[in-house]
């Protein structure tokens, strides 16, 4: 059987201001495909994360329980999210993504770019940028249902369409699952159900003209075990969390393959809220809105041997969060705004074997200083399928509203004097590319200043004086030897570090695991599809959220995930599916449990128009 190409070509959307191929682009990017996630057939796209280098995944509890993503070592709120080219950052919680909430059966490719990427898209992009996406539907329909272990359920239905020049699509998921006790294994199950949602529609005017929409909405329930309210140690209490997202954008462009110019312009509303309850009464709830206005102008032209490619973009964003309770009489209650406007330049030059991007962004801040970044790389062929790259880049993340302005009676005053932080990054990677193989070897260097750390009272919020570290190492290959068999790996070596109380030595940071890897393969034969996972996670610490608060060791842990799927008939089939099939014991967060071996059987349904 002949081999199957490795696709170079994929479109990267995330590394630069206009999309890329991945075989161009110096940065370290990973693309999950469509074909990739559905023979997979993970729940949540947090499982499809754990497939890429260096990315550390913390959920609290069971499936649907809060997840952080650390990319490269960073914090869980430095990492940039897009859906369907969204900023879709929480405004109410921190400006955390919130991962935990995102369906896979929405979500048809998902990008990760690691490192510093804010002199390309602003604040919270320090770790790196992930963009889900749900771009270029074909045509047709489908259904999924699904059913098993931990009373869990899933449906969903998507659908395409395209008319002459217009084309829409959609898709709705639904989720839900009884879970485990997350505390103690002896008290009450804490599930989560989850209903999402997208659509997209483009309109073609002309050869040179498209204007389009694009929207998702996401609607979650979480049971967890949070903190008693007499002692206000972690315990098993019947706490739950509503949480809504929704967005939409819209947005037009002139230009194309044949036009020297592309002019884009946008607009995009998000609204977020949050609601914890104990035991069914309401404790308190944050809301947050961002409305987001953008402009971009491309000029593409040569000079001799090289083709250069201009960009120049505007940004206006503005932020509202408020803030009510229940418990403290209203204390807490806040009302809070902030905007920013942002000028950014980007060169790109390609000559035969030899490209550069140089981008450069200056932000401005209703609430703090402006700040400046800069991110340049370099990709040059070396010949017989090799390639070297070099880049340096800058991040920043603007302190939250709850760092800034937050108030708990006798618990925290929030600090209206913090700096946004800011991180400097350098990488290099040797990589190497032939028609079914491909491999590439990466160091980088990353440094964290003005970090936002709780006080010496721990009762406010300051800027850390000295700087956190981090470096490390990532190998990945992927080799397609038939369309029998498509298979890639990674391991990622990572050394976090940083200050302690008196700045006087450096100390591990938490939640990061020294190593790190992961294996994934998906393939087709006759009637058969399958695909399997297996992500390892070395030891690593955390602090318990009990008395006496110590840092303890997590073990490391190996989570093994396949999918097997027989079709009946060409567009029906029955599969299979099963979890953590080693039935490992492992804990993400200190004090949280997660769960055993799962296994799940279900039935889809696809057709074409």
């Amino acid at each position: 059987m002949p081999a199957l190409p490795i696709d170079t070509g994929q479109i990267v959307i995330t590394a630069s201001r206009s999309p890329e191929t991945e075989a161009a682009t110096a940065a370290s990017v990973t693309v999950i495909d469509a074909e990739r996630i559905a023979r997979l057939g993970e729940p949540l796209v947090p499982a499809l994360l754990r497939l890429t280098p260096s990315a550390s995944i913390s959920v609290s509890g069971p499936a649907g329980s809060l997840t952080e993503v650390r990319i490269r070592g960073a914090e869980a709120n430095h990492t940039l999210l897009f859906i369907d080219g969204i900023r879709a950052n929480d405004p109410a919680a921190g400006n955390t993504p919130r991962f935990e909430l995102l369906n896979a059966d929405i979500a048809s490719r998902v990008e990760v770019v690691r490192g510093p990427q804010s002199a390309l898209w602003g604040s919270e992009a320090i770790g790196g940028v992930i963009a889900v996406n749900g771009i270029a539907d074909a045509p047709g329909y489908g259904a999924h249902a699904e059913g098993g272990s931990f009373g869990f359920a899933r449906a969903s239905a998507h659908a395409a369409v395209q008319s002459g020049a217009a084309s829409a699509a959609g898709a709705i998921g639904f989720q839900r699952a009884t879970g485990i006790d997350s505390f103690s294994g002896a008290g009450d199950n804490d599930g989560y159900r989850n209903l999402s949602g997208r659509v997209r529609g483009t309109v073609k005017l002309s050869d040179a003209v498209v204007i389009g929409a694009a929207g998702f909405a996401i609607a979650g329930r979480s049971e967890f075990d949070g903190y008693d309210p007499a002692t206000f140690d972690h315990s098993d209490t019947r706490d739950a969390s509503r949480n809504r997202l929704a967005a939409g954008r819209l947005w037009a462009r002139y230009g194309g393959a044949a036009t020297p110019w592309n002019v884009r312009i946008g607009a995009a509303l998000l609204g977020s809220s949050n609601r914890n309850d104990l035991a069914g009464a309401p404790i308190n709830r944050t809301r947050g809105t961002r409305r987001t206005l953008e402009a971009q102008v491309e000029r593409g032209f040569a000079t001799g041997v090289v083709e250069h490619r201009l960009i120049a973009a505007l940004d206006e964003e503005r932020e509202t969060f408020a803030a009510r309770d229940v418990i403290y009489g209203g204390l807490t209650d806040q009302d809070r705004s902030r905007a920013r406007q942002s000028l950014t330049l980007e060169w790109r030059a390609a000559a035969k074997a030899v490209s550069a991007d140089v981008a450069l962004r200056h932000d401005r801040f209703s609430r703090f200083k402006d700040a400046t970044t800069l991110r340049a790389s370099l990709l040059g062929e070396l010949g017989g399928g090799f390639a070297l790259t070099g880049s340096y880049g800058e991040g920043i993340a603007q302190p939250s509203f709850f760092d800034l302005y937050g108030f708990f009676p006798g618990n925290f005053i929030g600090n209206p004097s913090l700096k946004p932080e800011s991180s400097r990054g350098y990488e290099a990677s040797l990589r190497f590319r032939r028609t079914h193989v491909r491999a590439s070897l990466t160091a980088y260097r990353q440094r964290l200043h003005d970090e936002i750390i709780d006080d010496a009272s721990f009762q406010s919020a300051v800027n850390r004086s000295g700087s956190s570290r981090r470096s490390g190492v990532e190998a990945e290959a992927a080799w397609s030897p038939s369309p029998l068999l498509r298979l890639s790996a990674n391991y990622a070596l990572l050394h976090a570090t940083q200050p302690n109380a008196a700045e006087t030595a450096h100390l591990r940071e938490l939640r990061r695991p020294k190593h790190s890897g992961s294996i994934a393969a998906d393939g087709a034969w006759r009637q058969w599809s399958y695909g399997a996972s297996l992500a390892y996670v070395g030891a690593n610490r955390d602090r318990r959220e009990i008395f006496p608060y110590n840092v303890e060791r997590l073990g490391a842990y190996a989570l093994a995930d396949a999918r097997v799927a027989y079709a009946l008939r060409p567009n029906l089939e029955l599969f299979a599916r099963g979890s953590n099939l080693f039935d490992a014991r492992y804990r993400e967060a200190a004090d949280y449990r997660t769960e055993g071996r799962g296994l799940y059987l279900g039935i889809s349904f696809a057709g074409t128009r």
